[in-house]
């Protein structure tokens, strides 16, 4: 019998979190602006996520206001913190 290895980021927090530490890991371009296959790549490609984890944790990340996803969908911002 296989045994299936827990995905770390099938939960969606998990994933979200991910991807908002390897954003802020990004220098910004023109306007804060980090081109979504800086965080897409590495996520899927080095840390051996899903396509429908990236979805799920940068709709995640979006919703609980920690990136900023533009409606092009071709990049995110780090939201101004007011500290």
């Amino acid at each position: 019998m296989k045994h299936v290895e827990a995905r770390p980021y099938a939960d969606t927090e998990a994933a979200a979190r991910k991807l908002v530490e390897l954003a802020a890991g990004i220098e910004p371009v023109q306007d804060g602006r980090i081109h979504i296959e800086k965080i897409n790549y590495p996520f899927l490609s080095k840390l051996k996520a899903t396509g429908p984890e990236f979805g799920a944790g940068l709709r995640y990340a979006v919703e609980h206001g920690w990136l900023e996803l533009h409606e092009s969908g071709t990049y995110v911002r780090m939201p101004a913190r007011s500290d």
